[in-house]
């Protein structure tokens, strides 16, 4: 599938700062599940930013700017072709080793009513597959619950009002990444865009858990569901932080998406 992906981000700067850095993560690779044909990311100063591969094997940029105006504004567009794996991303070269990714964070504690059910649970060979499914569904129930627990008088609600009350698609992730990372499993945090038939495209956010047969495999616990083609890789890391699209010194906080749009390429 093709899929063509246009947004603008902003930036809140603040007045009076002589000098501004931002480390930007918002150019996919290439890689076994998809094939960027083209793509730009346009802000001032990117055409002489430093680009390089961080520690996690991500395209990252180093954009810098004297006395930059207030609000900063991020567009990007491209087209990225993807195939369905079923959210086999394997072995790439450059990985660090799985075993890094065992390393608990903040954003990724262990909790106590998904991880108690799989305690006991085989997870080596064939076995893993079987608990990663299991441990994903779980994670959708649980994580889940705080939205049915929402929308108990769903029949007044409006669908803007579910979408609000709805866990982020981090919130998700960081329970599976959490739950593995208990059970002794690597785990990591995938960043990037989510092409949905039904609902609004947006940026998105999933999960990978390592296999010694398979390698790296995709979860998506929002969806419940390996990641198929509407699915666009942008960056992975160990957690929300270390793939936020844009980070900037001094820091400004998270990014805001001005607008967004994502299609299927004729």
């Amino acid at each position: 599938m093709q899929i063509a992906i246009r947004h603008r981000l902003s930036l809140a700067l603040g007045s009076g700062i002589a000098r501004s850095v931002q480390h930007v993560l918002l150019t996919p690779q290439t890689g076994p599940t998809q094939t960027v044909r083209e793509w730009t990311v346009e802000m001032p100063g990117f055409d002489r930013a430093a680009a390089f591969i961080d520690a996690f094997g991500n395209r990252a940029h180093l954009v810098s700017q004297t006395r930059p105006d207030a609000e900063l504004t991020i567009s990007v567009s491209g087209v990225v072709e993807t195939i369905d794996r079923n959210g086999v991303i394997g072995r790439q070269q450059g990985d660090i080793p799985p075993a890094l990714y065992r390393r608990p964070t903040g954003l990724t504690k262990p909790i106590g009513a998904i991880t108690s059910k799989f305690r006991t649970a085989p997870k080596s060979g064939q076995d893993r597959i079987a608990l990663l499914h299991a441990l994903m569904a779980r994670v959708g129930e649980v994580v889940g619950s705080a939205e049915q627990s929402q929308s108990q008088d769903g029949q007044s609600q409006s669908q803007t009002q579910a979408q609000a009350a709805r866990p982020p698609a981090s919130d998700f992730a960081h329970a599976f990444i959490g739950a593995a990372r208990a059970l002794e499993i690597p785990a990591r945090y995938v960043s990037g865009y989510l092409a949905a038939d039904s609902e609004t495209p947006t940026l998105h956010a999933w999960a990978e858990a390592f296999d010694d047969g398979l390698g790296w495999i995709g979860f998506d616990p929002v969806l419940d569901v390996c990641p198929t083609d509407r699915h666009v890789r942008i960056a992975v890391g160990l957690d929300a932080v270390s793939t936020m699209a844009v980070r900037a010194v001094p820091a400004v906080g998270e990014p805001k998406v001005l607008s967004m749009t994502i299609e299927a390429a004729q």
